[in-house]
């Protein structure tokens, strides 16, 4: 690949989202060619997918069903939107990735990692990121900000209960230690310190 693939991973309400906006400017200041893109989502196909997925009335979904619909948009967001963009030399920052299923479907819900892993694998193969990173803020705090932040978007996955969420926190810390492309920024210190954080990891590879 010409390009680098870069995810960013945290719980609900962690900032990420914030962080890839200012990141995305930096790096374009600098001349580089940046693709950002989201999951599920990103393009047509995965994002009438998600529609499914994050469906506050769609509370009967099974696990299973959520893992692989989640794998379906994966799968079509990366033939046709993330491998051409890094072909053609951008760095794609993906506003979550395959993680974000090892985690919510595989331990959250109970699934398991390795369940999840297999079915993820059939979708991307070998297709993970160059470097992703873990935006740290514990589930309290992110949810705090969630239902505080005015016109943000509350989906299905926002209205789990707390020990959810505090599952899916534990679940990013021990996928912290299994893979070394991941790794962890400080989410609850202010916004600039956490892009200079960011940039910092960023640098190291690009």
């Amino acid at each position: 690949m010409k390009g680098k693939f870069i995810s960013f991973e945290g719980t609900e309400g962690s900032g990420k989202t914030s962080v890839i906006k200012k990141v995305k400017t930096h790096y374009e200041n600098l001349g580089y060619k940046i693709l950002t893109t989201r999951e599920p989502g990103g393009i047509r196909i995965s994002e009438q997918i998600r529609s499914i997925l994050l469906d506050k009335n769609n509370q009967e979904m099974d696990a299973k069903t959520e893992a692989l619909l989640f794998a379906a948009a994966r799968r079509q967001h990366l033939v046709e939107k993330i491998l051409p963009a890094l072909e053609e030399g951008y760095i794609v920052f993906c506003d979550r990735f395959v993680d974000s299923s090892l985690i919510y479907q595989g331990v959250a819900r109970g699934i398991g990692i390795d369940e999840v892993y297999d079915i993820n694998y059939f979708a991307i193969a070998e297709a993970l990121p160059d470097l992703t990173i873990f935006v740290d803020v514990r589930p309290e705090v992110g949810l705090e900000r969630v239902f505080s932040t005015p016109n943000r978007e509350v989906n299905r996955l926002d209205l789990e209960s707390l020990s959810f969420h505090k599952k899916i926190y534990k679940g990013y810390l021990s996928l912290i230690e299994k893979y070394d492309r991941i790794k962890k920024v400080n989410g609850e210190n202010e916004l600039n310190q956490v892009v200079l954080d960011t940039i910092a990891l960023i640098d190291q590879i690009i």
